[in-house]
């Protein structure tokens, strides 16, 4: 009888495997993310992220922008460092190859684009680099010197900036300098420019709809699908990044009125525009940075459900014209405060919070910065 079962067994294995396990489990490999040339997967949920074009900024919501997101940044009041990030955004896009699509009702697009700030040698980086740490440094001792940090300073690290880590993950740009045509025109560039479209002393409405909000979402889907970025389709040739850039959404420029009106009278333009857009974002490979002057919207109902159907949110605080640039506990940061109000959760059930809640910014020379504020 045991005979018999050991002949039957091994007629079940394969000629010359007698011995070898003949089990069906196999181990489940990881599926490959996209390799795709400035990308990267995140640490926290493997998702695919992007620069933002600082590094600093990366650094502060989690190492970056994952894609198929929204980044809305709250402009400070003077549009001027806002404008700045916004750039960065497109010039990162830029240097990595990725297609960019841009957005404007202020400034042609065409001009943003020509005025991009143009990435940095790595010996520059390591040498503004390296000065901007001994200065830190520097800084930080003298306050030790001088008085007693407070309890809730003391675990934290010396001063926190993303200038010092080596990863390739994101470049640096001098605001100085304008990016090389050259480099522009190997890049697939895509404009929106809404005086091209409708005339803006009278913008039509259908059934509560801006029409510009309209042929705004017409224009990047139109883009996504013919070329290749929609997640439905399989890219025919390498895959890319479509980075888009939407500048003050939201401002009378573009037809709306929530910016200097309490009851405006299409209320829910701006947030039905955003709810479409955050769909498109999900099923292709895109990201998306939008700069809206939310201290200008007199209904705050209104900015609440914008924020909400954003995923990253961050807002400018600048020191222009306010008491705070002449207050000693802020002379070492003369440009203004960085508020993070919103980090997304994906694939996770907690977002990545940044250990240091209280966080400025400098544009001095050639860099922009995000650093730890410390008073």
């Amino acid at each position: 009888m045991a005979a018999s079962c050991c002949t039957n067994m091994s007629a079940v294995l394969p000629s010359g495997n007698v011995g070898i396990s003949s089990t069906s489990f196999h181990k489940k490999s990881r599926s490959k993310l996209a390799s795709i040339p400035g990308t990267r997967p995140s640490v926290q949920n493997g998702q695919l992220l992007v620069s933002t074009g600082v590094p600093s900024l990366d650094y502060v919501i989690g190492g970056g922008l994952a894609v198929g997101t929204l980044l809305l940044i709250e402009e400070d009041q003077y549009d001027g460092y806002s404008h700045v990030l916004f750039k960065y955004f497109l010039a990162e896009g830029a240097v990595c190859g990725h297609s960019i699509f841009v957005a404007s009702a202020r400034e042609h697009p065409g001009d943003i684009l020509q005025n991009l700030p143009a990435p940095l040698l790595d010996d520059v980086v390591n040498a503004e680099t390296e000065e901007e740490i001994v200065n830190i440094n520097q800084s930080v001792r003298e306050h030790q010197d001088s008085m007693k940090i407070a309890w809730r300073y003391q675990n934290l690290p010396k001063m926190q900036t993303s200038l010092a880590s080596s990863s390739r993950f994101g470049h640096y740009f001098d605001v100085s300098k304008s990016m090389s045509p050259e480099m522009l025109y190997s890049v697939s560039c895509h404009n929106f420019y809404p005086g091209n479209e409708v005339s803006l002393d009278s913008v039509p409405m259908i059934g509560n709809k801006n029409t510009v909000y309209m042929k705004l979402l017409q224009s990047i889907q139109r883009v996504i699908r013919n070329e290749g970025f929609d997640g439905a389709c399989p890219q025919k040739k390498q895959k890319n990044i479509l980075r888009i850039g939407i500048r003050s959404l939201g401002s009378a420029l573009w037809g709306d009125d929530i910016c200097y009106q309490d009851n405006p009278e299409h209320v829910h333009s701006l947030t039905m525009f955003l709810y479409a857009l955050r769909g498109l974002l999900r099923t292709s490979l895109t990201v998306c940075i939008i700069t809206v002057p939310a201290h200008l919207i007199q209904n705050k109902a209104i900015m609440s459900r914008i924020v909400k159907l954003s995923d990253t949110v961050v807002g400018l605080e600048s020191f222009n014209c306010s008491e705070k640039r002449t207050n000693p506990l802020y002379k070492d940061y003369h440009e203004g405060l960085l508020h993070v109000y919103q980090i997304p959760r994906l694939n996770s059930l907690m977002c990545d919070v940044s250990e240091a809640k209280d966080l400025a910014f400098k544009l001095k020379r050639k860099l922009f910065t995000i650093e730890n504020l410390y008073l």
